[in-house]
């Protein structure tokens, strides 16, 4: 089943709630790097368990009353029970194994008898709004990079990267919107081709030489330009460094997590890699995580070399560590970059029209560029979104902000739609990679100054709380495949429908959401976390 068109549909649902959350559903299989498959990026983030649970959640979703509250287990609808107006529509639990089942070969084991799915952050939950839902946070990022290594600028600066999923799509787009150089390594010619023609990539070649001309001259000119260049980082990236290549900066968004469906070994092509997972897992396995090795090595050279190196949080370095690399000396980017912002509840937020008509994403561009005059983040965003980001599926925009400044827009949101300014319901979201909604020790939580980083309460707890204020629909993730054990998210959706029950819940659920955050880093020891929860009026016992 694969979605062809989400925007102009007749409704289909018994509620503007549910009929929002079946469109959700629908457009994350519209980003879907494998959408015959189900499978949305990553490798293996699947929006449904299979083609049957599809129909089955399509099926129910489309008869839920008001009152009642769909449960999903793994992708797959287990029932409906009768809970009353203000519960969760849908709550879900994906890929949740108990501590020490939680390896990635049970998970497969799991997977392999159709017994369990990985949701990722945002594709089981039905949250994916295609690279844009990553751009803003990989632009983040590199803006916070160029404010502490060049002078906030980095014109002139090469990026070196690798990875153009559904993830890593969004790497070369904010590269350019943060006005630096982006060559980015892709085993996948089809991901090249798909990236150009979203308008995230510019070009691309399968020629070493020719990429370092493109983007020497790129350099030289202080022009902001994106290269895809065909072949696997672990081959690529040392051959670019035997070349005289240093490059300013230097990441990466593979599938690293994942040994088995997402990193391809060195020498190998998309296709051989999966010939060999059929006749002999292990030995892919192996040959993934020796090339891995090989590829840190060559971003540990580099950053001895003087290159700001960072891993984007894809277990890349776990996996040259367990083959002995000293992969440890590379920061994660959250604790070097994101973290300040996250004590201050300031995190990856989302809203998508339902009615799939862009008009209505304008009209909130402009609302949250008045709303907030004083934000630097939105000031200098949503003008740049604008201007770069191609619209896919459902109408959407991803934009940074804070705790009490998302109840807020939600809620004047809510007004535009009740008053007729707006043509459809807005489905408000975000990424689990934010302040409340994920424990990872190698990522979000490294090192956090109590020690608290694999404490995965406080992804449980903003579950509960969201639930209990009112979100449309309460997720909550684990880890799978390569990622199995490592990790604990929370995800939410809420509607803004025009009603006044949607403010109630609104107001309840997004304080509640960033203020647990705020509470989390508060409690770990960060000094600004206490001082936005104290400013939040917020009842705190720290």
């Amino acid at each position: 089943m694969v979605i062809a068109d989400v925007a102009g549909r007749e409704p289909r649902c018994r509620g503007p709630r549910q009929e929002t959350l079946l469109r959700m559903l629908e457009n994350t299989l519209t980003h879907a790097e494998r959408p015959d498959d189900l499978i949305v990026y990553a490798g293996l983030a699947k929006a449904a368990r299979d083609h049957a649970a599809l129909k089955v959640l399509t099926e129910a979703l489309s008869t839920l009353e008001e009152h009642e509250t769909l449960v999903v287990q793994s992708g797959k609808p287990i029932g409906v029970f009768p809970t009353g107006p203000r519960a969760p529509l849908v709550v879900m639990a994906n890929s949740n194994l108990v501590g020490r089942w939680a390896t990635s070969e049970h998970f497969y084991e799991l997977e392999r008898r159709g017994l369990i799915a990985w949701g990722g952050y945002t594709a089981g939950d039905w949250q994916y709004i295609g690279s844009q839902g990553i751009v803003q946070g990989t632009y983040q990022t590199l803006t916070a990079v160029a404010d502490a290594h060049f002078d906030g600028d980095l014109a002139g600066r090469l990026v070196v990267t690798a990875g153009l999923g559904g993830m890593g799509g969004a790497q070369p787009l904010a590269t350019v919107m943060a006005g630096g150089v982006a060559l980015c390594v892709e085993v996948d010619a089809d991901r090249i081709r798909r990236r150009i023609d979203s308008g995230y990539l510019e070009r691309g070649t399968e020629s070493i030489d020719e990429a370092i001309v493109w983007a020497n001259d790129a350099v030289a000119s202080r022009t902001a330009a994106s290269i895809g260049l065909l072949g696997n980082a672990a081959d690529v990236l040392p051959a670019l460094r035997e070349r005289g290549v240093v490059p300013d900066v230097v990441t990466d968004q593979t599938a690293a997590h994942d040994l088995m469906y997402g990193y391809v070994p060195s020498g190998m092509t998309p296709g051989e890699a999966a010939a060999l997972r059929d006749s002999d897992p292990d030995e892919l396995t192996r040959r993934a995580r020796a090339s891995i090795a090989a590829h840190v090595e060559c971003m540990l050279a580099w950053q001895d070399a003087g290159s700001v190196a960072f891993e984007y949080g894809n277990n890349l370095r776990a996996q040259a560590a367990e083959n002995g690399v000293d992969a440890f000396r590379i920061p994660i980017f959250i604790e070097k970059y994101i973290r300040p912002l996250f004590c201050r509840g300031i995190g990856p937020f989302r809203w998508v029209a339902s009615s799939g008509e862009q008009a209505d994403i304008d009209v909130i561009d402009d609302l949250v560029v008045r709303e907030f005059p004083n934000n630097p983040l939105v000031q200098r965003w949503i003008p740049t979104a604008r201007k770069y980001v191609r619209q896919a599926g459902l109408p959407s925009r991803i934009s940074w902000l804070a705790h009490g400044e998302r109840t807020r827009l939600a809620l004047l949101v809510n007004e535009a739609v009740r008053s007729g300014e707006l043509r459809g319901p807005v489905a408000f979201t975000r990424d689990h990679l934010d302040a409340g909604g994920v424990s990872q020790p190698l990522r979000e939580t490294e090192n956090m100054p109590d020690g608290s980083d694999a404490v995965s309460d406080w992804p449980l707890l903003n579950a509960l709380l969201n639930a209990g204020s009112g979100a449309d629909l309460v997720a909550i993730h684990a880890g799978g495949g390569g990622y199995a054990g490592y990790m604990q998210s929370a995800g939410i959706t809420l509607v803004a429908d025009g009603t006044s029950a949607a403010d109630e819940r609104i107001a309840a659920a997004l304080t509640a959401d960033t203020g647990i955050g705020i509470m989390r880093y508060a409690d770990a020891g960060y000094d600004t976390a206490a001082d936005a929860v104290r400013a939040s009026g917020l009842r705190w016992f720290g």
